[in-house]
């Protein structure tokens, strides 16, 4: 779990084990590469590290939850993200959220 703040693994029953790195994107994902053994990746979170995840090439596949907020701000999900190759394969919506899945063009 990519964090600001240092924190000692934590083990849930069934096996999964929440291991927290300080040192950035490409330290968190190298240890979760190494984790998954040739298996997928999922990545989680708020803009920043989504941003980090297109800037370093980790996203085949993109699942944005979008729900509208009437007062307030928030973090631009894609600023300075110079390309965004992907295309929208799948959109479902409710009154309360919108959730669009996009793939990579290259991922097939």
């Amino acid at each position: 779990m990519l964090t600001h703040y240092a924190h000692e693994p934590i083990e849930m029953a069934g096996g999964t084990t929440f291991h927290f790195v300080t040192e950035g994107f490409d330290a968190a994902y190298a240890q979760a590469l190494e984790a998954a053994d040739g298996r997928g990746v999922d990545i989680a979170g708020g803009a920043s590290t989504v941003r980090q995840a297109l800037d370093a090439g980790a996203i085949d596949e993109l699942t944005l939850d979008i729900a509208p907020v009437l007062l307030g701000s928030g973090e631009r999900l894609f600023d300075g993200v110079e390309t965004f190759d992907f295309e929208p394969v799948e959109v479902l919506s409710s009154p309360l959220t919108t959730h669009i899945r996009y793939r990579r063009r290259d991922a097939g």
